[in-house]
């Protein structure tokens, strides 16, 4: 089943981003400041004409009064006077009602329609309460308040304080507030574009100098990795900077080795091919000259295939320590069976170990047969690179190691299963202590040895090693001569040498490949 990709997603640009979430407040409290100058303007505008319409309630009540009947009862009486009654009259802009009951809360004079006070809106007599009604489907502002009377009467069962009310409807309060909200929002309308100008302006500005530094980067030469000034980029991109230097200076190093490891391998490579071309010319120039002789030509020839085995085997080697090098093998790790690949490594070898009379072997559990579990020693690797590392280690150790000497290939598996240890050790003359740890350099030979070899074996067996987690040692063998096996070839034998690889052993999540399968 073909598997859906998903979609690339979409280059943002840091300045846009920057502006939509500087812009984006604005605009959403812009509205939220014309709700809330609604209010306060609302507010504003009813405090003057809630005064006078309080002030009005006070001269009402001041005209009304409580008498006793000759019956013993309290009766309110209320007289409008002609000057209250004009007060009354004189408001154009909006309709005026009020409102007077008596001591029982009868209708004495005024507006009978306007509604009364709940019993949650009583206040003290004497105090001027405020409230919202509608009055003949007009919304008008109420000033109500209970007049004072003496406390004898007021005591009576059914006697309450008489009741004042003046209603007034809202044209001024609209008007009012309809001219504060214009004389703040209008201009809002020319400091909100503004406001968005100078925040495109200050933000372009801001960013200038990542499109300098971004400028100072293209226009290097290719081959500049100097690091760039930390002090002439913001103090907020100087983290993304460091980060750029320390990248340049990995990136020097790097290719500095490629350059020298080119280098050296062209100069390596000089030899064979430089051999190739001598035994060609003179085997044209034996041809020519008409000699016939079948040996010198055929050991010409042989110089000739030895030559071109010598570049082949450079060239394989080179291969080996560019796929060694290759990262991409570190994210593509799988469960190997270290037994299988170290015994079918073995297994190749064995021809040539018997043309050479060393005595090639192995040690250790068979596969799966004596390992710490029922699959073998597990490790977590790449296992076309580790088949590389076993076969570099033993075929260092069978050119070094003279006729009738000894090749040991040994596994050992961590009972705690912490690690797999890989082994192999000779009987060769061994490695000095002081060139211990030049000889894991690519293109470095022992000295005193007349083996040919490329000297990238070690380093490619390093750089598999690195890639996966482990630790290669190197070491004297100190084996001791086994009897009955060279006493007839005298083959003489040195300290020997033991390269020991510990990998970190894997758990158990599968089962494992088995070499080829992994590339």
């Amino acid at each position: 089943m073909k598997s859906i990709e998903p979609a690339p997603r979409e280059q943002r640009s840091l300045f846009g981003e920057i502006l939509d979430w500087m812009l984006a407040p604005l605009l959403l409290l812009w509205p939220m400041s014309v709700v809330l100058t609604w209010l306060v303007a609302q507010g504003i505008a009813n405090r003057p004409f809630d005064r006078e319409l309080g002030e009005m309630a006070r001269v009402l009540s001041k005209e009304v009064a409580v008498r006793e009947t000759p019956d013993g009862r309290a009766q309110a009486v209320f007289k409008l006077p002609a000057a209250a009654s004009e007060i009354l009259r004189t408001d154009e802009a909006d309709d005026v009602y009020y409102q007077v009951l008596g001591v029982r809360g009868e209708f004495i004079s005024g507006d009978s329609a306007l509604p009364v006070p709940t019993d949650e809106d009583r206040a003290p007599p004497g105090e001027v309460r405020f409230r919202d009604e509608t009055l003949n489907n007009d919304a008008v502002r109420v000033a109500y308040l209970w007049v004072n009377v003496q406390d004898g009467i007021t005591a009576r069962a059914g006697v309450e304080a008489p009741l004042v009310q003046v209603a007034e409807t809202l044209g001024k309060r609209s008007r009012l507030a309809t001219e504060i909200i214009k004389g703040v929002i209008l201009p809002q309308f020319v400091i909100l574009p503004l406001a968005v100008l100078l925040v495109w302006l200050a933000l372009a500005r801001g960013i200038a100098p990542l499109n300098q530094l971004q400028q100072r980067i293209r226009n290097r030469d290719s081959s500049d990795l100097s690091p760039i000034d930390e002090r002439q980029a913001p103090e907020e991109v100087s983290p993304l900077v460091r980060a750029i230097n320390d990248l340049l200076a990995r990136l020097d190093q790097s290719m500095s080795a490629q350059k020298h490891f080119l280098a050296d391998a062209a100069h390596q490579l000089k030899t064979p091919l430089a051999g190739l071309r001598t035994q060609a010319e003179l085997a044209q120039r034996q041809i020519g000259a008409g000699q016939h002789d079948p040996q010198a030509l055929k050991k010409t020839l042989q110089q000739i295939a030895r030559s071109s085995q010598s570049a082949a085997h450079m060239v394989n080697q080179l291969l080996a320590m560019a796929r060694a090098e290759n990262q991409e093998h570190a994210a593509n790790q799988q469960p190997v069976n270290l037994a299988r690949l170290a015994t079918e490594t073995v297994h190749d070898f064995v021809p040539r170990a018997i043309e050479k009379r060393i005595d090639l072997g192995y040690e250790g559990p068979s596969e799966a047969a004596g390992a710490r579990n029922s699959q073998g020693p597990i490790v977590l690797g790449h296992a076309l690179l580790l088949r590389e590392l076993i076969r570099n280690l033993v075929d260092n150790a069978l050119q070094y190691t003279p006729a009738g000497g000894t090749v040991t290939v040994r596994v050992i598996d961590d009972p705690f299963g912490q690690v797999v240890v890989l082994q192999v050790e000779d009987s060769g003359p061994g490695i000095s202590a002081a060139e211990r740890d030049q000889v894991f350099q690519p293109f470095y030979r022992s000295l005193g040895t007349n083996v040919d070899g490329s000297g990238l074996g070690l380093a490619i067996v390093r750089e598999i090693a690195q890639q996966h987690r482990a630790e290669v040692t190197l070491e004297d063998a100190n084996l001791r001569r086994r009897p009955g096996l060279t006493e007839h070839a005298q083959a003489p034998h040195g300290p020997g040498a033991r390269f020991t690889l510990r990998l970190p052993a894997a758990p158990r999540v599968g089962p494992p490949t088995d070499g080829e399968g992994t590339s």
